[in-house]
């Protein structure tokens, strides 16, 4: 049995951060100088999609997106404006930023030298993995090649400047939002990490002997469900996988680098709308998987809010999630202890369950050329989209309960929710514009000889083999922005459009509901004079693509013709294929909180193509008044997380193209959601 330690020997707490950032970088600097006066220990940085797919604020992919998940930075004078009298020396920063990492890192640097700083001690995190963002998040930017080029140049160049930086975070928490097993996280995590050291090792450009250091310096950044005893399990599988991987391919005999380093973020999207209360103890029981157990014991842990399903969360909710963590590492006695679980036979034979199944998937993944393969040939991506088709048609079934959502949903009024606009934070629309302007300006009031200097050099060194990091550190201190250094690469690597894995996944039979709605489509597709076609469309920057998939993969099942091109779309482009495509409905995915913008240019370019009577269905993180404001201007329903009946979707969809086309009504029609 464990004994409690001694004073001396207890375990320190882990780094306790707040994914954080809004608005602009003086509203996200008050932010980050409060939550670090409450206790915080570490600084997370969430930028908005412009930064991080390496657009300025006065772009047109970056209408409506500006400050809206994170906060804009555009140049050298953000960076500073958002870490005022934060000391970088003494501070851990994680930055969540990965096809423009390399852009923030020089800035940061760049910042901390003005600062008189030295920049060896600089300690943090860029996250860094562009292979998840084929796979899950979507804001790559450059094809695999190139992309993986920038992660080793920054390895190359952090592991002798920065030796106290982790230059990429290899990122498992996506796999599992995107829906990955517990074996295919580890698998594909891995398998990242494989190929990015490969890719240092195999560049000539970090000697043998400091190989350990390349290596003890790649983190992990992991998700961890409610299913918290095999989180648990999959984290100790993590670190036994880990260390054998270091010692035989690589041949790190240093147990110290060989440390398997990861932090966490439990599910948000795992966060109901539905009872968003229930979210407290889901985010207290994922904080356990990752905490527990000594020996795979997180070293750096930031929790959502309760209520990050129904939209951005207040300073408070920031603030109630940083005391749980609090609260678990100072008033229990959690830390006192030695590993709870050595030993344990249950807790042995899930490991090795996990262990066996992760390595079979990392040598097929081996077989096919490694992970930059796999996400080429669509391989990864097809499995995560069956994967979390499965997910859904478990929890759809009732297989896999929900609280509050598939079971147990009845409620007494929810006081935290009464004035649901009060209960969570909206960026202010002028903030998109003040961005733009202070852009503008910062263009025209700059020295253009510096600048055009570095971005020459910029150009030139990304046509040869030589390290980014020397040439970008110059455009970062030359007042360059995110676009124009991005820009560069875009014209010298090519821009990259991954695999949907929509084609991948196998629908599955349904049952009758899908049957019932198969007919439905049958008919109504007979009555309009063709198959029923549905063009799913993912305006704007977000590239979060699984509730976009998972719609697609299911109105395939009822039989529409899916009209489904990825991410990334200007709401011209969605027109321009509602057009050639003739469809009868438009469905438009927005995550990011931009609707207000994306959607009503979608509507107005509709109309202007003469298309008016194609309807138009919304789905994402809504909020009410929003919900009713887009259905004002005409979009014919709003689904939000609480929808999580797929079918039922399916079924509303065919009411809205009968609706629209004066179609008598059929048995199963649905009463219109009112206006």
């Amino acid at each position: 049995m464990p004994f409690p330690s001694s004073p001396e020997e207890r375990d320190r707490p882990w780094v306790m951060r707040t994914y954080a950032g809004h608005s602009s970088p003086a509203e996200s600097n008050a932010l980050y100088r409060r939550n670090l006066a409450k206790g915080q220990t570490g600084l997370s940085v969430a930028f908005d999609l412009p930064t991080q797919t390496g657009y300025d604020p006065d772009d047109e992919l970056a209408v409506g997106e500006v400050g809206k998940v994170g906060v804009p930075v555009t140049h050298i004078g953000d960076m500073r404006a958002l870490f005022d009298g934060i000391p970088l020396d003494e501070m851990n920063t994680s930055m969540t930023i990965n096809a423009t990492a390399m852009w923030l890192l020089a800035l940061y640097q760049a910042t901390a030298e003005e600062h008189g700083h030295d920049v060896s001690k600089l300690a943090g995190t860029t996250q860094n993995d562009i292979i998840k963002e084929y796979l899950s998040r979507g804001t790559y930017v450059f094809p695999p090649g190139p992309s993986m080029r920038l992660i080793t140049d920054m390895v190359a160049y952090t592991v002798t400047a920065m030796p106290k930086w982790n230059p990429t975070n290899i990122c498992s928490y996506h796999l599992q939002e995107a829906g990955a097993t517990p074996v295919q996280e580890i698998a594909y995590a891995l398998s990242t990490a494989i190929a990015v050291l490969d890719s240092v090792r195999d560049s000539g450009q970090v000697p043998q002997e400091q190989f350990g250091e390349v290596v003890a310096r790649i983190s992990f950044f992991v998700n961890a469900g409610v299913r918290f005893v095999e989180e648990m399990c999959k984290m100790r599988a993590f670190t036994q996988l880990w260390d054998e991987l270091t010692a035989e391919r690589y041949g790190v005999q240093s147990a110290k680098h060989r440390r398997f380093r990861y932090g966490v973020q439990v599910n948000s999207l795992g966060l109901t709308e539905a009872q968003p209360e229930n979210n407290v103890q889901r985010i207290v029981l994922e904080m356990l998987a990752v905490t527990l157990s000594r020996d795979a014991r997180a070293r750096a842990v930031q929790l959502p809010a309760w209520n990050e399903a129904l939209g951005l969360p207040r300073p408070w909710d920031q603030q109630w999630s940083l005391r749980l963590q609090q609260v678990l590492a100072y008033e229990t006695d959690l830390l006192e202890y030695e590993d709870l679980f050595t030993g344990s036979v249950v807790v042995e034979r899930k490991v090795a369950e996990l262990v066996e199944g992760a390595r079979a998937e990392m040598a097929r993944v081996e077989e096919m050329g490694g992970a930059v393969a796999a996400v080429e040939s669509g391989y990864m991506k097809g499995q995560l989209v069956a994967s979390l088709a499965d997910r859904r048609r478990r929890m759809e079934s009732g297989e896999d309960v929900v609280v509050g959502v598939n079971r147990f949903d009845s409620t007494e009024p929810n006081p935290l929710t009464a004035d649901l606009d009060a209960a969570i934070m909206v960026v202010d629309p002028a903030v998109e514009n003040a961005a733009q302007e202070a852009v503008r300006t910062w263009r025209a009031e700059r020295d253009p000889e510096p600048v055009e200097r570095a971005l020459e050099r910029l150009r030139r060194v990304a046509g040869t083999d030589e390290n980014l990091m020397v040439a970008t550190l110059e455009c970062a201190r030359a007042g360059v922005t995110t676009g124009e250094w991005a820009g560069v690469l875009r014209e010298v690597f090519g821009e990259y459009r991954a695999p949907t894995g929509v084609a991948a996944a196998s629908g599955g039979g349904g049952g009758e509901a899908l049957a019932g709605v198969r007919e439905r489509v049958r008919v109504t597709g007979e009555e309009l004079g063709g198959r029923l076609r549905f063009l799913v469309g993912k305006p704007g920057l977000d590239g979060h693509s699984n509730g976009a998939e998972q719609i697609a993969v299911r109105a395939r099942d009822a039989g529409f013709e899916v009209v489904y091109q990825g991410i990334r779309l200007t709401p011209a482009q969605i027109v321009s294929a509602a057009v050639e495509e003739d469809v009868h409905v438009v469905g438009l995915s927005v995550l990011s909180g931009s609707h207000l913008q994306v959607v009503p240019a979608v509507l107005r370019g509709l109309k202007e193509a003469g298309l008016d009577d194609v309807p138009v269905v919304v789905g994402g993180i809504v909020p009410d008044s929003d919900a009713r404001r887009l259905r004002e201007q005409g979009v014919a329903r709003v689904f939000t997380p609480k929808d999580f009946g797929l079918t039922d979707i399916m079924g509303s969809i065919v009411d809205v193209v009968r609706e629209a086309n004066g179609l008598a009504a059929q048995p199963g029609d649905r009463v219109p959601a009112p206006a």
